[in-house]
């Protein structure tokens, strides 16, 4: 089941998108298929990655695209578009098709992660829904990684839809962090669409509801006490909460209950030393095994702080700073025109800025992640459409940034990023389980991409080259556009 047997999102998009499908529409020849570059220019935090998430909803999206007799109608009312427009829309099917890496892939500024190839409308008008799931659950999936990173090894629970944006941005916010690394949510209906594990257990407002901590501890380890993890900061860690959840579990233990997992959590204060504490005294009344989870405003900055100062603790709950990616909230994903066909022929097109970064790369393209013998990522590449790579010898390239310099990849490999995911408007290719893109992320960073690169901190710089031939082809065209 996806969202859209629920609702239909297709008029999510921009009006501009609409104003210019209807001059093409009245003045130009719609079956011309031009080209369209999803691609964005800096990693979120300053980091040295991010991870390429959202395709899922992309093409769920493009291939269920319609428009129902009141979107029709409510366009209608705008008195801004031709009746042979709105009929047109009325019948309308996305026919083009998009190229795209694999969701989950690592991927860096500058690269296309998406290339719709499409009749003109088809391609302007799916502009916005495209950039909003790339922009929204890319920024997530990233800052989730970033988090777990930091956590080392210990699980991590995303608790963010309370401070979600919105509902959607909570749902699919937790199906990002999830591709990031998270081990689960509290957020139910993510558990729903997406079969993330759910977890979670009380509030404080649990425990104020009874007449003493004790009593609320005692209700809650006598209903789940497979899952009894007890929040002990509602009044005081150290001299009201750990004592009741130790005489809690004292008493399930004298009843000959087991737990499959038990502990406590704390949701404020000093956690460092809070938890050398809690840990220290539940090791003492002999529950070694008893876990220690901890929330409260953390992100990777401040669990990195925490872990250094020695604080003992099992795993995490993250919320706000996540979920909504505190630190840097925009992704920054653009959608650019790089071709158009004429005669039959795709001719590159290329967007001319004052601001170097904002200069697009031209054309029909390919996309290689470049491997040393070692099956390490040394960089990616880019290539005219349809031109090979031969790497069995030594191959030369170009630096864009240092392009009067020789330089040349030895017992190298390339991989091509993009694959086809849509074919004439509709899905093709082996779609991935989110379990299995989560593994894909995961086994890019720990196998393939540099450690230097995921440092939080001046991380090492992965580049993006380009072949002689689209190189010059670029060139050309620069020079070609001079004022």
């Amino acid at each position: 089941m996806t969202q859209f047997d629920k609702r239909n999102i297709s008029m999510m998009m921009d009006l501009y998108e609409l104003t210019m499908a209807n001059s093409y529409y009245l003045t130009e020849d719609r079956e011309k298929r031009v080209a369209f570059d999803v691609f964005y220019r800096k990693n979120p935090d300053d980091g040295g990655f991010a991870i390429f998430a959202g395709l899922e909803q992309v093409v769920e999206y493009i291939t269920n695209i319609h428009f129902e007799k009141e979107d029709i109608e409510y366009l209608r009312s705008l008195n801004s578009f031709d009746e042979g427009f709105l009929n047109y829309l009325a019948e309308f099917h996305f026919s083009g098709d998009v190229y795209a890496f694999q969701e989950g892939t690592i991927m860096y500024p500058g690269e296309p992660i998406v290339t719709v190839v499409a009749p003109l409308i088809d391609a302007q008008i799916v502009e916005t829904e495209i950039l909003a799931q790339v922009n929204h659950q890319s920024l997530i999936a990233t800052k989730a990684r970033r988090i777990v990173r930091a956590a080392l090894d210990r699980p991590v629970s995303d608790f963010g839809a309370r401070r979600a944006h919105n509902n959607d941005a909570a749902i699919y916010g937790a199906r990002a962090c999830y591709i990031g690394g998270v081990n689960g949510t509290a957020t139910v209906s993510a558990g729903q669409y997406f079969n993330i594990p759910v977890g979670g257990t009380m509030a404080h407002s649990y425990v104020m509801y009874y007449n003493d901590e004790l009593q609320s501890f005692r209700q809650f380890a006598k209903l789940y006490p497979d899952n009894c993890i007890l929040l002990i900061d509602t009044y005081d860690v150290l001299d009201s909460g750990l004592p009741n959840a130790i005489k809690v579990f004292q008493e399930m233990k004298e009843q000959g209950i087991k737990s499959k997992s038990y502990g406590i959590r704390i949701d404020s204060g000093d956690l460092a030393y809070l938890t050398k504490k809690t840990r220290e005294r539940l090791d003492n009344a002999g529950f070694t095994d008893a876990k220690i989870v901890v929330s409260n405003s953390l992100d990777e900055y401040t669990i990195t702080s925490i872990l250094d100062q020695g604080a003992k603790i099992d795993s995490f709950g993250v919320g706000e700073r996540m979920i909504t990616s505190k630190s840097e909230p925009v992704f920054g994903a653009v959608y650019k025109m790089c071709a158009v066909a004429n005669d039959g022929v795709m001719e590159p097109r290329i967007k001319v800025s004052e601001t170097v970064e904002k200069i697009t790369n031209p054309g029909l393209k390919e996309v290689y992640r470049v491997f040393d013998e070692h099956g390490h990522a040394v960089a990616d590449i880019i290539a005219k459409k349809g031109e090979t790579l031969d790497m069995s010898d030594s191959y030369r390239y170009v630096d864009p940034e240092k392009p009067w310099k020789t330089r040349v990849f030895e017992k190298c490999q390339a991989k091509p990023l993009q694959t086809l995911v849509v074919k004439d408007g509709e899905a093709v290719g082996e779609s991935k389980s989110l379990p299995e893109i989560r593994d894909f992320v995961k086994a890019q960073l720990d196998n393939e991409i540099w450690a230097e690169e995921q440092r939080f901190e001046n991380p090492h710089i992965h580049y993006l080259d380009m072949t002689p031939k689209y190189y010059e082809m670029k060139m050309q065209m620069l020079y070609e556009n001079r004022h």
